[in-house]
C-alpha cells in the first residue's frame, strides 16, 4: 500500500496475524525498513515485486532493532544483493552483527521450538556472522531517503530501537514502540519489552512531533495523532 508518494506499506503473513516492512522508493533505487522473519524470504521479494518495484533495485537495508521478526531476511538479502548498504543504531548492532546473543531468545525459548524451527534458527544466528559491515545511526540523526527521515532512538523494546519520523509529512514509522489492535493505537507489547518503563519514557520522544499518520509493524496505518495514548501511558512519568 502506498502511504506517501515514495512510501510504500509492504504486507507479509506471520502465523495468524502480519507485518509491515516498508519501502522508501527514491531516484537511485530503494531502502527496505525491516525484513520480516527468516522464513519470509520469497513472501518479502513477491510483496515488492506486487509493490511494483523491482527487487534488484534494493541499495539500503534499515534495520529499527534486534528482534527475529525485523532482521530475519537479513542474511539472504544482503546474500542476494551484494553491496546492499545495511544500518542499525548501535544499541542493537552487536546482536545484529551476531556478536551477542538475541535479547529476547533465550536458551529456554530457544529449546521450547520444535526442533526444525531450532535447527533453522541456528543456521540463521550463523549467518548473521557472515554479514557485511553493519553502518551505524544515531538518535537525531537525518537521512535524505524517503523524503528526508529523522532517526528517533526509542530504547526500551530493545536497547537499540529506533523510530523514524518524515516532518514534512507528518508521518511516524513507529517500528514496534506502537502497535495497532482492533484499528486502535495501543503502545508497546508487555510480553515483548524487557524494559517496559524505558520504553515509556521513550515515548515522551514522539509526544509533541506532528503527527498525521502513524506506520506500526505490527497492525499497520493508523490515521491519527499519538499524543493522546502517549500522554495516557506516560502520565505518571512526567
Amino acid at each position: 500500500m502506498q502511504i506517501r508518494p515514495n512510501i510504500i506499506v509492504l504486507t507479509i503473513p506471520l502465523g495468524e496475524s502480519q507485518v509491515h516492512p516498508v519501502l522508501l522508493v527514491d531516484e537511485d533505487g530503494l531502502t527496505l525498513i525491516d525484513t520480516g522473519m527468516f522464513d519470509q524470504y520469497e513472501a518479502l521479494i513477491k510483496a515488492i515485486e506486487e509493490a511494483g518495484e523491482a527487487p534488484s533495485s534494493l541499495k539500503r537495508i534499515i534495520l529499527t532493532h534486534q528482534d527475529t521478526d525485523h532482521i530475519g531476511n537479513l542474511p539472504a538479502l544482503a546474500r542476494q544483493f551484494p553491496g546492499v548498504r545495511l544500518f542499525a543504531h548501535p544499541g542493537d548492532l552487536p546482536v545484529i552483527s551476531g556478536s551477542q546473543p538475541m535479547l529476547k531468545m533465550t536458551p529456554e525459548r530457544i529449546a521450547q521450538l520444535p526442533p526444525e524451527r531450532r535447527e533453522a534458527f541456528g543456521r540463521f544466528l550463523e549467518q548473521l556472522k557472515q554479514l557485511p559491515e553493519i553502518e551505524e545511526l544515531h538518535d537525531a540523526e537525518q537521512l535524505p531517503w524517503g523524503g528526508g527521515l529523522e532517526i528517533i532512538h526509542t530504547p526500551g523494546h530493545t536497547p537499540g530501537h529506533i523510530c523514524l519520523y518524515q516532518r514534512e509529512q507528518e508521518l511516524l514509522l513507529a517500528a514496534d514502540e506502537l502497535r495497532v489492535l482492533d484499528g486502535k493505537l495501543a503502545g508497546p507489547w508487555d510480553a515483548a519489552t524487557p524494559d517496559m518503563p524505558l520504553a515509556l519514557r521513550s515515548l515522551l520522544k514522539l509526544k509533541d512531533l506532528p503527527v498525521r499518520t502513524i506506520l506500526c509493524y505490527h497492525g499497520g496505518v493508523y490515521e491519527g495523532s499519538p499524543q493522546e495514548l502517549i500522554g495516557t501511558l506516560t502520565e505518571s512519568l512526567l
